[in-house]
């Protein structure tokens, strides 16, 4: 069974920085891509960033240098540094993986999702 559990949720000031974690079990294969995703509609997810297997990551670009993601392959866990937050980033956000090659930014394409954690951002 696969399971992915965030955490690192909270609520801070705009320029504040959260760390959000997602750690991942039950999913094998040699080839696989983790990302993050975040709504703050309540119903489209708009994709963050992800990263593969072998550590190549891409970003939305909107969100490219004040957000950063990273892994730890080993402890199967998956990161998001998230730097000069503005109220605009408040929204839930979800770490989501797949089992095979290509990471896409289509949320659709992303069987396995964690429960989501909450970012608030006040200015």
């Amino acid at each position: 069974q696969v399971q992915l559990v965030e955490s690192g949720g909270g609520s801070t000031t705009a320029g504040g920085s959260l760390r959000l974690s997602c750690v991942i079990s039950g999913l094998f294969g040699q080839r696989r891509c983790w990302g993050w995703f975040r709504s703050n509609s309540g119903d489209e997810r708009n994709w963050v960033a992800s990263i593969t297997d072998v550590g190549q990551v891409t970003y939305n670009p909107s969100l490219e240098g004040r957000f950063t993601i990273s892994q730890h392959n080993a402890a199967n866990i998956l990161y998001l540094q998230m730097d000069d937050l503005t109220p605009e980033d408040t929204a839930v956000y979800y770490c989501a993986a797949r089992s095979i090659s290509g990471c896409p930014r289509l949320p659709g394409l992303y069987p396995y999702w964690g429960q989501g954690t909450q970012v608030t951002v006040s200015s």
